[in-house]
């Protein structure tokens, strides 16, 4: 198939348009055409971790998927790892869907705008088909209903140290005062109802903002007025991978058990019970720990020495420990930094490992092994870590 042809089949977000004219190239992520940057990655990365910026993402590929009816919170909470019941109205969790191995179909983010029992699950775009095929299969059997929203709506993202500020300048302060994984849907001055969330993406504080299509337009521009600038998906990479975040389909898929993704803590329960999985998933956590699990690993190499998605990660002696699921070069960090999945007997931190491969267009083809040592993530606490204040939503 030629190029033309593929970009075709890719899917446009609803402000394509606005992309295109200001300057963005543009990267294909999970089917969708989305910017890759606005011709200074660098930049972009700098105002997002520098203390005086905020950076604005384009997220609408994500899935948002609405569920209501009396019975919502029943059947989602025996489909998934946290627990409904005790998500309250403006909150939001993370979980996971696991099948009944206890394996990864996906992970959401469950919000709660108001006090009806109707939910929204945000997904990542690569999964937002299964998430709603698994919970659409279940519509018939009680007053439980599904609908895809992704398509006529969008979903922005401001993220950075100034993200309150900014999110308060364009939008009024009650949303940019609420609390991490607080929900609110409100109605500002440049029109239709917005639904916000307190979240990260980057380790720096954050907003997503989800509204109609139609809207998407009206919202990025008071955004963009307000202060934030313009971000591409080159530059969200690398924060990410430098927040620890595990990608789905990259860093983590179905043959992993829903613990070895590292986001047990703040995805799931172990005193709903039952839910797909659930005996599995318990059975490791009582009884025992995984196999093995993502981890973080510092590498003393330069931006090109970056070792391969796959490259196989050892001990100094050649036994086989894991691979390589991400790397990027850390600006903030000045080295490389990488995700992986380790063997549990090596996870703890100063791990000394080795990769065995560098990328083939290493300036250093002969030497087959990079020093690495592993690392508690995130490799970088922004300013999500900070203590919690107003964050100049006045300003």
């Amino acid at each position: 198939m030629s190029e033309a042809a593929e970009r075709a089949e890719m899917r446009s977000l609803p402000l394509e348009g606005i992309h295109r004219r200001l300057g963005a190239s543009f990267v294909e992520r999970d089917g969708w055409l989305a910017p890759a940057h606005y011709g200074d990655p660098v930049a972009e990365y700098e105002v997002v971790r520098g203390s005086g910026g905020a950076g604005l993402f384009d997220l609408s590929a994500r899935g948002r998927i609405a569920v209501s009816g009396a019975e919502t919170v029943q059947f989602l909470n025996g489909l998934i790892t946290n627990d409904v019941k005790a998500l309250q109205p403006g909150a939001s969790m993370t979980a996971a869907f696991p099948n009944v191995q206890g394996r990864l179909l996906a992970h959401v983010r469950v919000l709660r705008p108001g006090q009806e029992s109707d939910l929204i699950l945000d997904s990542e775009p690569i999964s937002r088909e299964r998430v709603f095929a698994a919970l659409e299969r279940f519509t018939l059997a009680g007053d439980f209903r599904v609908s895809d929203l992704t398509a006529e709506t969008a979903q922005l993202s401001v993220q950075g140290a100034r993200a309150a500020a900014v999110v308060g300048a364009a939008l009024g302060p009650q949303i940019a005062r609420i609390g991490r994984g607080s929900v609110v849907a409100v109605q500002p001055s440049i029109g239709g109802l917005v639904t916000a969330v307190r979240a990260t993406h980057t380790a720096e504080d954050g907003f997503d903002l989800a509204c109609q299509a139609a809207d998407a337009a009206a919202l990025w521009e008071a955004l963009v007025a307000a202060g934030a600038r313009p971000c591409g998906h080159e530059t969200l990479e690398v924060l990410r991978i430098e927040a620890g975040v595990p990608r789905y389909g990259v860093d983590v898929d179905e043959t992993n058990v829903v613990l070895e993704a590292g986001t047990e803590d703040e995805a799931v329960s172990y005193t709903k019970g039952c839910y797909v999985g659930q005996e599995i998933i318990a059975r490791i956590h009582w009884r025992g720990h995984v196999a093995k699990r993502l981890a973080g690993l510092s590498l003393a190499v330069a931006e090109m020495e970056l070792p391969a998605v796959g490259a196989e990660v050892k001990t100094a002696d050649g036994k086989k420990i894991g691979r390589i699921t991400s790397a990027t070069h850390s600006p903030t960090l000045g080295h490389g930094i990488a995700l992986a999945m380790l063997k549990y007997d090596f996870l703890p931190p100063g791990t000394e490992v080795v990769v065995a491969s560098a990328k083939n267009d290493s300036p250093a083809p002969d030497e087959s092994e990079l020093a690495a040592h592993v690392v508690e993530l995130p490799f970088v606490r922004g300013s999500w870590y900070a203590a919690p204040s107003d964050d100049g939503a006045g300003d």
